[in-house]
């Protein structure tokens, strides 16, 4: 049968692209952020933590502090943020990243 799903079985889709699901910044900080971010995990693909240092601190000298970044597999997330500093992806396939600003 080959890649093809059987009935009934449920297929997964894994995107190995940056997938912006939710943000309400301007559309050049978004392209800006998507980019620091694919940079920051491939740079330490083995390492979310680092991987998040380094996203947090551009984005601080950027943008100006504070800035907050999750960037981690299975988890879920309710926050307050100011306004217009909220980007929520996936990378990856299952790598999920969150960016607010409170």
């Amino acid at each position: 049968m080959g890649d093809e799903a059987k009935e009934g079985e449920v297929k997964k889709v894994v995107h190995t692209y940056p997938l912006v699901r939710y943000c309400d910044m301007s559309e050049e900080a978004k392209q800006e952020i998507v980019e620091l971010v694919v940079t920051a995990c491939e740079k330490f693909a083995d390492n979310n933590e680092a991987a998040a240092k380094m996203v947090k601190e551009q984005m601080d000298k950027k943008l100006g502090p504070p800035f907050n970044v999750v960037i981690g597999e299975g988890f879920g997330f309710e926050i307050s943020y100011e306004a217009k500093n909220l980007l929520y992806m996936f990378f990856g396939g299952n790598l999920a990243v969150v960016i607010w600003k409170c």
